[in-house]
């Protein structure tokens, strides 16, 4: 059994981290006060990466059906249960942020503006109320995400320097943990 999550998993987990952070910064304050979003390069860059976090996220969780896990590092019960919950909150925030802007666009009337002036029309009927709720709920959602995310880091490099077990190096490529492992 592996000592370490499959190459793929570190990929799709470090650049959907990366890409959280990066749409998170990227995000608009308030897109309605912008004049013309579709031409907004932050938005359509913000909007573009939350499309392609929630397709890793897809992909992940079904990557994950298909591999085998690292063997567990040994820990205390409570603290495999408070993991194991954590995990499940990132992967469900993973989801409901950006189909919580999307289908809150769609419901509003509007249209996604994506990278290269793409533009994805709405396939729903209009809501707006229920729009509305879905994108005051986004940045909720997506500060809770951040939260949680770092809230995992943390736990992370507890294991790392406190604990000093193997958690946060089974997440790591091979030529960086290997450099951890001789701290």
């Amino acid at each position: 059994m592996n000592q370490k999550y499959h190459p793929v998993s570190q990929l799709i987990h470090w650049l959907t981290a990366i890409l959280v952070i990066v749409a998170f910064v990227l995000g608009p304050e308030d897109v309605d006060e912008l004049d013309n979003p579709s031409l907004d390069l932050g938005l359509q860059t913000h909007e573009t990466l939350g499309l392609v976090v929630f397709g890793m996220t897809v992909i992940r969780i079904l990557w994950t059906l298909f591999t085998q896990p690292p063997i567990a590092v040994a820990m205390a019960g409570w603290m495999r249960m408070v993991s194991k919950v954590l995990q499940g909150c990132l992967y469900l925030l993973l989801l409901a942020v950006p189909l919580t802007a999307i289908l809150g666009t769609w419901l509003e009337g509007d249209a996604l503006s994506l990278l290269s002036h793409t533009i994805v029309t709405s396939p729903l009927h209009t809501s707006e109320n229920l729009g509305e709720f879905l994108l005051d709920l986004h940045p909720v959602l997506a500060n809770t995400l951040l939260i949680f995310a770092g809230v995992h880091a943390a736990a992370a490099l507890f294991h790392h320097f406190i604990l000093k077990d193997l958690v946060l190096a089974t997440m790591l490529p091979a030529w960086l943990s290997k450099k951890t492992t001789d701290d």
